[in-house]
Parts: C-alpha cells; structure tokens; sequence
C-alpha cells in the first residue's frame, strides 16, 4: 500500500492551443479515442490507489467543475480549489492548494497522459524527504521536444529544469511526489518575480540549488503531454498501436 492518499490535478488552464477558438470544448475534457482526457487522469489515479483528488481549476470554472464530477468514482474524495488568477502560470495555481493537502502528495498535470507503470513506479520509490520528479531519458522519443521541459541530472539528483536548457539528459514528466515544501519554493520563487507570478519549474529550480530535487526515471514506460492538437493526435496514434492506458 503506498503511503500517498491525496493528489493535486492541475486542470486551471484555458487550453487554446489545444482547442483553438472552440470556447466550447473545455481542455479537460476532450476527446482522446473517444473518451474525455480527464478520465484517463481519474482512472490513473484510481488504479494508483488515491481517495482523495484536490482538483485546481480557474478558467470557466463551474462548467469544468460541473463535467468533471460527471466523470469521477464515487470511492475518491474530491475538491475542487479554485485559482482565480487562473492566467498565470502552474505555479500559481499549485499554490492555491496550499492548506488543501498533507505531505507527501502526487501532484499531477491534468492534460498529461501516463501509463499505469510510471505512477507505480514513482509511488514505489519517492523519497518523502525531497521533490520526487518523473523524467523520460528516452531522449529520442520525445515528441515536439522543443516544447518539452528539458531537465539536467547528476545521478539521482536534478540539478536545473527550464525549456530553454542547452545542456540536458531528460524530460519533465509532469508528475510529481512533493513534500509540503514544495510551497515554500513556490513562494521565494513568486516573490522574486515583478508579476507576483512563477511556474512550477521556477520552484523546482530553487529547491534543485538545495540538493532536494530526485529523479524516477520511468524507463521504457509511455506518457504523452496534450498540449495541442499535433500532441492529441501523436497520442492517439501511439493508443491505437498498443500504448493502451488503464488496461482492465
């Protein structure tokens, strides 16, 4: 049994370069071989042995609320925290859970497709002393790696995190087991930015400096970011030819 009962899922975003000019279709829930995107999130979860999932939400909030609770098990515990400063970036909303949580927690981004073996795989082997990040080594595989965040290793340890980095052997994931920490970096970061703004990669940067970042790579395991509509259907295709999600 993993000693993690609780999961942020970071669903606050607009999504426009997934759905274009559609103020229609929500991100979180569309299409992915036919089922929404966030019950993939849910059933991950589920499998993974969470009860309780705090939700993070901000654009067109009651609606997504309204949706996703048509999709949720009855056996997880679910709330939802609203960031209304939605329009900044991941980090900000990933502090409005402050309070809603205990350590350690899974922290995952809602528009982000895994496989079954990498959350096990991270629930098995996170240290709850540090920020336990999943990367992708598999280097080659990556699709639309310009637009992944890339992240520079020392062993086990993470020593930067940044899209623009030059010098990187690994992806970001976008799945996390995260001390109570984590919201202390958050807030140096978002403090050291004109905007009261930060990403989440702004706070992992700080706690990097502090020796407290690992990394679980997730070995031949398959993930998928959806994050626009070339990525949904990279996704799909690599579903169809046997990635399947969830199985039984």
């Amino acid at each position: 049994m993993s000693a993690i009962s609780e999961a942020v899922i970071l669903i606050a975003g607009q999504g426009t370069r997934l759905r274009g000019a559609d103020k229609n279709c929500l991100k979180p829930f569309v299409p992915v071989l036919g089922r929404p995107l966030l019950s993939y999130t849910l059933e991950a979860v589920s499998c993974a042995g969470i009860s309780t999932a705090h939700f993070v939400v901000g654009y067109e909030s009651e609606r997504v609320i309204a949706e996703a609770k048509q999709l949720i098990p009855p056996h997880i515990s679910t709330s939802f925290i609203l960031n209304r400063d939605w329009r900044k970036q991941n980090g900000t909303s990933l502090l409005a859970a402050v309070g809603h949580v205990r350590a350690p927690f899974l922290l995952m981004m809602g528009d982000h497709l895994f496989d079954d073996a990498i959350i096990d795989r991270l629930l098995d082997s996170f240290d709850p002393d540090f920020l336990n990040i999943g990367v992708d080594q598999k280097l080659d595989s990556i699709f639309d790696l310009e637009d992944a965040m890339k992240v520079r290793t020392r062993g086990n340890r993470v020593t930067d995190i940044g899209k623009k980095l030059r010098d990187y052997d690994a992806i970001d994931i976008g799945l996390f087991v995260c001390p109570l920490e984590i919201f202390d970096y958050l807030e140096r970061a978002r403090s050291r930015n004109g905007r009261n703004d930060c990403s989440l990669a702004d706070g992992v940067r700080l706690m990097a400096g502090n020796d407290s970042v690992r990394a679980i790579d997730i070995g031949d395991s398959w993930w998928q970011d959806v994050d626009t509509p070339s990525m949904l259907w990279h996704a799909e295709r690599k579903m169809s030819a046997g990635y399947e999600l969830n199985p039984g």
